[in-house]
């Protein structure tokens, strides 16, 4: 039996984790903005901890615009933008400067030749010029704080056209000023309703037009506070702008159309601070399909696309991705509106037991808990609905007591049951007047308790006066007109909340120093090569990972005396830099017990590598291991993220089964066991068919050491993978039994 490498369970993992590296610091969870000192921190791989958050202030309230190239000529595409800029600009209280070689005035307003004419220095100019580059250095001279460029013409265009957006980048990094745009528009200049409460949704869009289903939410009584439409993102990106509205104490919710993420890195730090804060931040983000552009030599590249990284890393960081802009527009409401939960027990609440059996099947596909209400609650119900009917949940009430007062009581005691925190009652249709009094009634209850209360009006009519006035009349109630949005909205209303309340920011406890397992892998290092297995399990030892007892020999009399010293039976592999897939190349030989079969097998392997042109530093003579579960872990770089960690089930069908879980770095020992959660064959873990429980402790310490490899090592290594990595049952540990690792 092999013995365990990780000691007692009672040690903190990332103590144990950081024995190979330095102490990890005490970090204190809060929600407080960074010191100077933190803000300019770095972890060990070079990356901020902490993001730059812009003062935004006086490019959505300036007090004082310019606008370049302003026109009130008919006909002109100019024209129409100056007159909504005027209008914006009274709005908000803004003095605004018209800018125009040769126009005296412009819609009456004195206009100036140039930017040095201008008779104040303004907080923000908007350049209505086809080429906005000559501008840039005449806006720094005049110290004007924001610019918005509209011209198109640039990344989206092709590479002649992404090389004059990086010139333009690079004039805006020079000039000091912060740039919305190009190829942006005037949403952040549109007409926001000033008669709304609440908290507000503020929504950020790279597409303008994508934007409209949530900005027309005000039109149901829902307030929005700002748009940002942040364009090609020469300079000012979506990160930007979802760190600022963190910090506003009017955003309730963060609502985001995003097409492409700039910088990754700048992308979790800014999901990190709306975390913090408690900020919920719900994203359409397009390019499901996308594949990885790369083609990886290792089993854990295969098993990451792109896409797959960017979902893991918005889960991991609490951003709630949805499809499609309805259920941007109302997960975004409810986020924006609801107060925090005081249970996650949903109760569905119908006039029909077949909409409240269908609703609560896809209630509880999704995820919901849908408890059975107690039996004294059931009989306190049963006063107003027959006992022939089902009240344990969903609650069916039979239609007639939404017609008199049994309706309200009924509402009422549902809400009062402490393991509730959501009540939904699906109306598939209208039918007055009884469908207006259950609406009322739902109004008044929910205006009554600090319980979330939501109705889904199935109507296609939407004219309804139990609709449009009674419950979009409601600021306590969440309306909704499909199944399906209401069930996503809940979902990501009761885990938000559940994410925020143990959230913790893993950049307080990223290392920053590079640990001695560091300066032994440097050592190993071969840059642009592929390590022989021998040398990537030498890696894996530099970090603490347990690999087999093995020795690398380079003759069959040699192999005979290694089989003695590792002890029979074994595993004869040949070891060499150009080889990945061993197993199909026949170059694995397993369950030798003799020193005949030693040598035969040294001999075999050696011909078969001869043949193969495949050149070997030796044959490698293993110690065989044989219970427990395979997983491979591996870490893989990524075009927007760097280094990734993936774990999932190995073996020879890693590639079949595509079960993998992928994390990018910082992350904790709750989001690695969070990963294990993920695969579909989760139970292997648990033990299945009489098999005993895998050593899933042991698992998660190899992948928070896999992780500071990857941090580490992320500048120099390209691909690691542990394949398969057993996992012994419980108390036994975890042993690397193959391993490949290639090095940028």
């Amino acid at each position: 039996m092999l013995g365990s490498t990780h000691g007692t369970l009672t040690t903190d993992f990332r103590a144990r984790v950081d024995a190979c590296g330095e102490t990890p610091r005490t970090a204190v969870h809060s929600t407080a903005a960074p010191s100077a000192a933190d803000a300019v921190a770095v972890d060990v791989s070079g990356r901020p901890l902490h993001a730059d958050v812009p003062d935004l202030d006086r490019f959505f309230r300036p007090e004082s615009v310019a606008v370049i190239g302003a026109s009130d000529a008919e006909g002109r595409p100019n024209t129409g933008i100056t007159r909504q800029l005027i209008a914006w600009a009274e709005r908000v209280g803004a003095r605004i400067h018209p800018v125009h070689p040769t126009r005296p005035t412009v819609f009456g307003l004195a206009c100036h030749a140039s930017v040095a004419d201008l008779p104040e220095q303004v907080d923000l100019a908007v350049l209505l010029v086809g080429d906005p580059l000559p501008v840039i250095e005449e806006l720094a001279e005049a110290k004007v704080k924001f610019a918005v460029a509209f011209a198109s013409g640039f990344a989206e265009t092709g590479d002649e056209g992404a090389a004059a957006q990086e010139r333009l980048a690079a004039a805006v990094r020079r000039s000091g000023l912060r740039l919305l745009g190009p190829n942006t528009n005037l949403n952040a200049f549109e007409e926001f309703r000033e008669d709304l409460d609440g908290p507000a949704i503020a929504l950020i869009t790279q597409s303008g037009h994508q934007g409209r289903p949530v900005y027309t939410l005000q039109e149901l009584g829902i307030r929005l506070s700002h748009w940002a439409p942040t364009g090609n993102e020469a300079d000012l990106e979506t990160s930007d702008f979802i760190s600022y509205f963190a910090e506003r104490p009017e955003v309730g919710a963060i609502a985001c159309y995003v097409e492409g993420l700039k910088d990754g890195r700048r992308f979790l730090l800014a999901a990190d601070r709306a975390a913090r804060n408690g900020v919920p931040v719900v994203a359409v983000k397009v390019g499901r399909t996308e594949t990885g552009a790369r083609m990886a030599a290792s089993h854990t590249g295969k098993l990451t696309g792109a896409d797959t990284v960017v979902d893991a890393a918005m889960r991991q960081f609490g951003v709630i991705r949805v499809d499609g802009l309805d259920e941007l527009q109302d997960t975004a409401a409810l986020l924006a509106r609801a107060r925090k939960p005081l249970a996650d027990g949903v109760v569905v609440y119908s006039i029909s037991g077949g909409t409240g059996a269908h609703f609560s099947d896809l209630a509880t596909e999704a995820g919901l808990s849908l408890p059975t209400l107690s039996q004294a609650k059931q009989q306190e119900l049963h006063q107003w609905i027959p006992e022939y009917l089902n009240v344990a949940n969903p609650v069916d009430n039979g239609g007639h007591p939404v017609g008199d007062w049994r309706g309200r009581k009924i509402i009422e005691a549902i809400l009062a049951d402490p393991s509730v925190g959501v009540l939904i009652c699906p109306i598939t249709g209208p039918f007055p007047p009884m469908s207006d009094r259950l609406a009322q009634d739902l109004v008044d209850a929910a205006e009554q308790s600090d319980k979330l209360v939501c109705v889904i009006w199935g109507s296609p009519v939407g004219t309804e006066e139990a609709y449009r006035t009674t419950l979009l009349g409601s600021s306590r109630v969440a309306t909704f007109r499909t199944f399906g949005n209401c069930i996503t909205a809940v979902r990501a209303y009761l885990g938000h909340h559940r994410f925020t309340a143990a959230y913790r920011s893993p950049f307080e406890d990223a290392p920053r120093n590079p640990s001695p397992s560091y300066r032994k892998a440097q050592a190993l290092m071969r840059p642009g090569q592929q390590l022989s297995e021998h040398a990537a399990k030498q890696l894996l030892r530099a970090y603490g990972i347990r690999v087999p007892r093995e020795q690398l020999v380079t003759s069959a009399a040699a192999a005979v005396r290694a089989a003695g010293l590792v002890g029979y039976p074994v595993v004869m592999k040949a070891s060499g830099p150009q080889l990945g897939h061993k197993t199909e190349l026949g170059l694995v030989k397993i369950g030798l017990t003799s020193a005949s079969q030693i040598r035969d097998a040294y001999r075999e392997l050696t011909d078969i590598a001869r043949y193969e042109n495949v050149p070997l530093d030796g044959i490698l003579v293993c110690q065989m291991v044989e219970r427990g579960v395979e997983m491979v872990v591996g870490v893989t770089q990524d075009d927007l993220f760097g280094p990734t960690v993936t774990v999932g089930l190995g073996g020879v069908l890693v590639e079949v089964l595509h079960d993998a879980a992928v994390r990018v770095p910082p992350f904790g020992e709750d989001q690695a066991r969070a990963m294990l959660r993920e695969l579909r064959g989760h139970a292997l873990l648990e033990g299945v068919r009489g098999a005993p429980p895998a050593d899933v402790d042991a698992l998660v310490e190899v992948v928070l050491r896999v992780q500071r490899m990857a941090l580490e090592l992320g500048g120099v290594l390209s691909e690691l993978d542990i394949n398969p990595l057993m996992v012994l049952p419980r108390g036994q540990g975890a042993v690397a039994l193959d391993a490949l690792a290639i090095c940028r």
